[in-house]
């Protein structure tokens, strides 16, 4: 690792978005019982929910209802991913505090995810974007590393599609590994054309996630979605995989000496949870085998 290795990280929970829009759909109970066991967690930012078609998500219903149950805690912020300005509505009117808007750098991906084009969804993120006031826009660059349909996507492209997003009034920029595809070199090169001031949403598909992470802390960047339990992936691209683990990251995190606020032996709590909830084990390693100095049992 370089000196360029930040001393605190930021982590961003998207387990309760991400990590189970894919899985049966849960109770609103038992979403918002997941949701307060990973604030409890010391993360301050929790994507708790999606305001998007329940027919095409219905993981995702009832956000809503999800949002009003939740007890708000000083100190975590909840954010909502919003496809359209309708559903940015719809979550400024459940007190959301972020948006997270979604921008596929392929034009096959985009077409299959939103029903519009790459331009079309730029445009639709300006409108969330004036619509969203004070409220913070994170703009979710997805397919950043490459897409299953059209291959590698050139940095340019990715680093193009940034600076229209800022323009548009977006606050943050987050690159998504959406399928899987992105490598250290991969990572490396767009992290050189964009600089380091960017989240990062990284996919274990191919079993590279946390290798990717520690490749970008040594080039930076201090921002990371992550998933509890490394659920999650796309419904909307083939043979997509989970979500980089949080309780993963933590680890590595922590035996790095790199701050986080965030307490590893509750996200394994939480990790136990979202793995009961769902019904079955969840992909995680550290879930899996425990931190190497805790004593956790491997059950």
């Amino acid at each position: 690792m370089t000196s360029a290795v930040p001393t605190t990280v930021r982590i961003r929970e998207v387990g309760p978005r991400d990590g189970l829009q894919g899985e049966s759909p849960l109770s609103v109970t038992d979403r918002v019982r997941l949701i307060e066991a990973l604030a409890a967690t010391g993360v301050a930012d929790i994507e708790a929910v999606a305001f998007v078609s329940p027919r095409a998500v219905p993981a995702m219903a009832q956000a809503g209802d999800v949002l009003a149950a939740l007890p708000r805690r000083p100190g975590v912020r909840y954010w909502a991913l919003v496809p359209n300005v309708r559903g940015a509505e719809l979550a400024l009117a459940a007190a959301v505090d972020g948006l997270t808007v979604t921008v596929s750098a392929s034009e096959a991906y985009s077409g299959k995810n939103v029903a519009m084009s790459v331009q079309e969804s730029v445009a639709e993120a300006g409108r969330i974007a004036a619509r969203a006031g004070s409220v913070a826009v994170n703009a979710v660059i997805s397919c950043a590393f490459g897409s299953p349909f059209e291959g590698d996507i050139e940095a340019s492209v990715v680093e193009g599609l940034a600076g229209q997003l800022l323009d548009g009034g977006a606050n943050t920029i987050t690159l998504a590994d959406t399928t899987g595809m992105a490598t250290p070199s991969r990572i490396d090169a767009l992290l050189i054309a964009t600089g380091n001031a960017v989240g990062l949403h990284l996919h274990d598909t191919r079993g590279t996630a946390l290798l990717n992470a520690y490749v970008a802390l040594g080039r930076g960047l201090s921002q990371f979605d992550c998933a509890v339990g490394g659920l999650g992936g796309s419904p909307f691209a083939p043979g997509a995989g989970g979500n980089l683990a949080t309780e993963d990251l933590v680890y590595l995190l922590d035996e790095l000496g790199v701050e986080t606020g965030v307490d590893l032996r509750s996200v394994l709590d939480a990790s136990a949870l979202v793995a009961a909830l769902v019904g079955h084990p969840v992909p995680s390693r550290v879930a899996q085998a425990g931190p190497r100095r805790s004593g956790h049992a491997v059950v």
